[in-house]
């Protein structure tokens, strides 16, 4: 993967939506060049599809990350739970201080606040902390 490969993905990554013709003119390549990358990247598992990445019109308006420290081996037990949470949208397993990073995301803080409690309730949680999105400053979807 070359800086032309990485500018591709961060235009793909603004909008997925762009025509080849039009990723061709912004790197400055022809159109066939421009086809054949994708094709590249798309084979090779560098791109593995191209998916809808809802407006802040569709998103719920409280966004937060959640750090949890675990105890020895309840990762399994506690993923299970958390996938069962609709406002859970991402988890991430970590290394430091904490074992998994959290992205939820409800419609009021009084959700958020109710969210945190159930998932700190979940057996083999030992702690949590919680940070509020306030603003998102860089979103590449990637």
């Amino acid at each position: 993967m070359d800086d032309t490969d990485r500018k591709l993905l961060t235009l793909l990554a603004e909008n997925a939506r762009l025509p080849v013709a039009t990723l061709a003119k912004q790197l400055g390549l022809a159109r066939s060049t421009a086809q054949a990358r994708l094709e590249r990247l798309e084979t090779s598992g560098a791109i593995a599809g191209y998916t809808l990445r809802t407006g802040a019109a569709l998103r719920a308006p409280i966004a937060a990350t959640v750090l949890l420290r675990l105890q020895p081996r309840a990762a399994p037990g506690v993923l299970q739970r958390l996938k069962a949470m609709i406002q859970v949208t991402e988890v991430n397993i970590t290394s430091g201080r904490f074992d998994m990073a959290l992205r939820v995301s409800t419609a009021t803080t009084e959700e958020l606040d109710s969210l945190l409690d159930e998932i700190v309730d979940i057996a083999g949680v030992d702690g949590s902390e919680s940070l509020i999105h306030l603003s998102t400053k860089i979103n590449r979807g990637i």
